[in-house]
């Protein structure tokens, strides 16, 4: 059984979806960051970890890709041209998304007060912008981000998407907020969401 460390509030959410969405069983340790329960198991402080047959695994990304392609499932095969656009996106939100919402909370709450500079998050917003226009472009008509069939990167654009809600960042297409509906209605996103 997989033990996942890190609050549903945190990066965690994402491997505490992938699991319900795999359909595997998974005990939880809602340690917040730099906790004794988290650097135990990575150093560095920063959850999420996941413990599988006694290894920590960290990073979301890393954790989630290797979820999928251990159970086969979320994701495409490795050597595709399917993964190899599957691994763009998943890139692409990491640098566009990801890291802007990152540097934004960094400057609000994260950093040591004498080291925020809050005109900053006006940049990340405008960028924020920007790259939806451009995802939207690369999205097309489906259901899922590539399409007609989940994978990895819907569970990051989500969790991004709920994020940006929160720190007030603009969502100013009408097919991204359509996206978030449809994957917050998901069975198993609501029961990662209620740990």
């Amino acid at each position: 059984m997989y033990t996942v460390i890190g609050t549903a509030k945190s990066r965690a959410a994402r491997v505490l979806w992938m699991l319900e969405e795999l359909g595997q069983p998974f005990e939880h340790v809602a340690a917040p960051p730099r906790s004794e329960g988290v650097t135990a198991f990575n150093p560095a402080g920063k959850v999420p970890v996941l413990i599988d047959a006694g290894t920590p695994i960290t990073d979301s990304t890393a954790i989630i890709q290797y979820l999928a392609d251990k159970h086969g499932a979320l994701t495409h095969p490795a050597g595709t041209l399917e993964r190899a656009r599957q691994d763009s996106l998943t890139q692409f939100l990491l640098d566009e998304f990801d890291a802007n919402l990152w540097m934004a909370a960094r400057h609000s709450f994260v950093l040591p007060e004498e080291l925020r500079h809050a005109a900053i998050k006006n940049t990340l917003r405008w960028e924020f912008e920007r790259s939806q226009k451009v995802l939207m472009a690369r999205m097309g008509g489906g259901t899922f981000i590539m399409g007609d069939r989940m994978t990895v990167p819907d569970i990051i654009l989500t969790h991004c998407g709920n994020w940006a809600i929160r720190a007030k960042f603009p969502i100013v297409d009408q097919r991204f907020t359509s996206y978030l509906t449809r994957m917050r209605d998901r069975p198993a996103f609501k029961r990662a969401m209620a740990y």
